[in-house]
């Protein structure tokens, strides 16, 4: 089966995003956008919220842009064909290999894991990541710690009445002092 797998870049404090929304201090430096390339050849399709989709559209333009480097290209080129699913009740369309979704995040799990495929089921965006958390769902939280405190923002881990007990399944120091840590859900 599939597994559900819910990554995002966050502060030593806990958030995705600052109080007033920005993220610039989740720039990546050469070696971990290197590892957010090889992260995203495990994926077989997307799970975005709008706005994280609307950040990420940024991509799609990326053969036009010179600025682009040769690593920036071939993370386009990864991103940009892989199946994406947006939930937003404000979007009536969306472009490229993206879709809307029909259903709520449980029924599109469900199906997408009923379905042949390769690849992770991937989270991204904090609000999305908390309702499938709700439901159980997420197999693996994989969290890539900048050594910044914001002071508040967008949390990554929900607000949760339930406890849920993780084993430590990966950890990967960069220079920059960035730290990968990957955990399972333990059931």
């Amino acid at each position: 089966m599939r597994s559900v797998t819910y990554s995002m870049n966050v502060s030593l404090d806990g958030y995705i995003v600052g109080p007033d929304g920005e993220f610039d201090w989740t720039a990546p430096d050469e070696e971990v956008f290197r590892f957010w390339i090889d992260e995203i050849r495990e994926v077989g399709v997307h799970l975005l919220g709008r706005r994280l989709y609307e950040t990420m559209l940024y991509w799609e333009a990326a053969d036009q842009n010179a600025s682009f480097d040769d690593s920036m290209l071939e993370w386009a080129a990864l991103w940009n064909p892989l199946p994406k699913v947006v939930f937003s009740t404000t979007l009536s369309a969306v472009r490229g290999h993206a879709r809307l979704a029909s259903g709520g995040p449980a029924e599109e799990i469900e199906r997408l894991r009923a379905e042949p495929g390769e690849g992770d089921i991937a989270i991204g965006g904090a609000t999305l990541a908390a309702e499938v958390a709700a439901a159980g769902l997420i197999d693996e939280y994989r969290a890539v710690v900048y050594p910044v405190l914001v002071g508040g923002g967008i949390p990554f881990f929900p607000r949760s009445e339930r406890r849920v007990d993780l084993e430590l399944v990966e950890t990967r120091p960069f220079g920059s002092g960035v730290v990968y840590l990957r955990y399972r859900v333990t059931r």
